[in-house]
């Protein structure tokens, strides 16, 4: 006698998430016999109230993880081009700030940070600061 696999339907695989509710109200569900299981409670499967039991796996946040990364949606854009160097730097830094500063950010943020402190050096010395002392040296 052949041994089939049960596999999701489309109503699983295509619904709709977001509820706005708590992960922390979610409850463990029981794996129906239907799906191969025994019905013993499973870990990583939660039920949302009004969700029709479909299993949904939780995010397991790493014990020491500061949250979120600071991350936000930008209107504007830009592109600059860089070298290779310049770009394998700018990727060294963002490995240096994740592996010994422990801040887990992107190379766009540290591009918006640098830019942030040399606009800001730029209006408080002027004809001094670092942008303008650079830019007469090329």
């Amino acid at each position: 006698m052949p041994r089939r696999v049960s596999l999701p339907g489309a109503a699983e695989l295509f619904r709709a998430t977001g509820t706005g509710l708590d992960d922390a109200a979610a409850e463990p569900t029981t794996a129906p016999e239907s799906e191969g299981g025994n019905g013993a409670t499973s870990p990583t499967a939660v039920a949302r109230p009004g969700s029709s039991g479909v299993r949904t796996t939780t995010r397991r946040r790493s014990t020491g993880d500061p949250g979120p990364s600071g991350r936000e949606r930008h209107e504007e854009k830009i592109t600059v081009y860089c070298s290779p160097d310049e770009l394998f730097d700018l990727e060294n830094a963002r490995l240096t700030l994740r592996g010994e500063h422990g801040l887990a950010v992107d190379r766009g943020r540290i591009v918006r940070e640098a830019v942030a402190v040399v606009l800001a050096d730029l209006e408080a010395k002027g004809e001094s600061s670092i942008l303008v002392r650079r830019l007469r040296s090329r």
